[in-house]
């Protein structure tokens, strides 16, 4: 049996997206048949998820590989929220974890070296055979220092994975040759959306109103100290007067911040609904509560082109009704009236006339949510992914 490494400086388990995606990642190569070990890092975690004992339930994912963690120096509760001492913090954190992977990896072989994080793959190339790394791009890097890692790693790479289209476009023109690239959008864990209760059902086992018109967002309110876009849908509900905002996700200071503005703007406060962090087990019974799923994301290059946001893809399999900003990124993925309503990007009249519209309009928000599901479960499953992405690792490794 063929083995893959899996490799990133990630807590585990986290609440971020990113340690969802990569432990159904791994459960999804496992199932392709691969030896399947994920490489993580022994970091400090906070006390929420240091409850945890069972990663895998946690994630609820198979145990169907192994999971590892390399020790690494982790100074990064010392920063107390410095962003210039975390940025130092995080870099000791990566070249700690390269040094005891590198020296690890000497008495370790694998079929398959896999990472999102191109300082790995950038050591790796010095000891692997480099046609065995596979490189799955998720942003293109803004310093000029940080893009040239980049495309080292790249053009080091045997098989090279971008998140979207733009991405791939982009690394092509850094030099980085087209046949060796295969676009892989994220996506879902088909288990996870089977057997969910209807929406009235959903609701009274959550405690939220049956019968309420209610807009939901899932996630981060911020990635990478940038905002996601959420008030915007805070401004757009102040003319749906019986509507209802759901967040399901943090951090808890950011989601009271737009609660007070709710308020602010004369909403009901018990039309706030924060469920806070849940485990991801949950989430797809919180998605199914939801009307309409929020992908309310401002202009920035990042959130335009480099972003395949794992929520989109859960909102589709959950069975609500999308709306989004019209970045390119989400027309990568979504076709406007037929899987979901766009609207001009932080415009928030664009998006009351999207939100009034599907209020008004029950038989719309089925349409668009059916035909969004059969999207979904036909191109954009973990497994059906992950078999497309060996293909094309093996591929390249025959060419060489």
């Amino acid at each position: 049996m063929p083995k893959l490494i899996y490799l990133g400086v990630l807590r585990i388990p986290t609440e971020k997206a990113h340690g969802l995606q990569i432990m159904q990642n791994c459960e999804a190569f496992a199932n392709t048949g691969y030896d399947v070990e994920l490489w993580a890092a022994r970091r400090i975690n906070t006390p929420d998820m240091r409850q945890i004992n069972d990663p895998f339930a946690f994630y609820g994912v198979e145990a169907n590989f192994k999971l590892r963690r390399l020790p690494l120096l982790d100074l990064m509760p010392l920063a107390r929220g410095n962003l210039k001492i975390e940025r130092v913090f995080f870099y000791m954190q990566i070249v700690s974890y390269v040094l005891v992977m590198l020296v690890t990896m000497l008495f370790t072989r694998a079929d398959v070296y896999y990472s999102r994080d191109e300082n790995i793959l950038f050591a790796l190339s010095l000891i692997k055979p480099r046609h065995k790394l596979a490189y799955e791009v998720h942003t293109l890097r803004p310093s000029k220092w940080g893009r040239w890692l980049q495309v080292q790693a790249a053009k080091r790479s045997g098989a090279v994975i971008p998140l979207t289209g733009k991405l791939r476009d982009d690394l092509a023109d850094d030099g980085i040759t087209p046949d060796k690239m295969m676009v892989a959008h994220d996506g879902v864990r088909v288990s996870r959306f089977e057997g969910l209760p209807d929406r009235i059902q959903a609701r009274q086992q959550i405690g939220w109103p049956e019968d309420a018109y209610i807009v939901g967002y899932m996630g981060q309110l911020k990635t990478m100290n940038m905002d996601k876009g959420v008030s915007l849908i805070v401004k757009a509900m102040t003319h749906i007067p019986d509507g209802y905002m759901a967040i399901v996700g943090g951090p808890t200071q950011a989601a009271e911040q737009l609660r007070q503005m709710w308020i602010d703007l004369g909403q009901p406060e018990d039309h706030f609904l924060y469920s806070g962090q849940v485990a991801p087990d949950d989430v797809p019974l919180y998605l199914r509560a939801f009307d309409v799923g929020m992908m309310p994301q401002p202009w920035t290059p990042h959130f335009a082109y480099y972003t395949s946001a794992l929520k989109l893809f859960e909102y589709m399999a959950a069975g609500c009704t999308v709306v989004a900003s019209d970045l390119p990124s989400a027309k990568e993925v979504l076709q406007h009236e037929q899987t979901a309503l766009l609207f001009a990007h932080e415009n928030v009249e664009a998006l009351t006339v999207a939100l009034l519209r599907l209020h008004d309009d029950t038989r719309l928000r089925d349409t668009l949510a059916d035909y969004a599901y059969t999207e979904v479960m036909a191109h954009y499953t973990w497994d059906a992914r992950a078999i497309a992405i060996r293909q094309h690792i093996e591929t390249q490794q025959r060419l060489k």
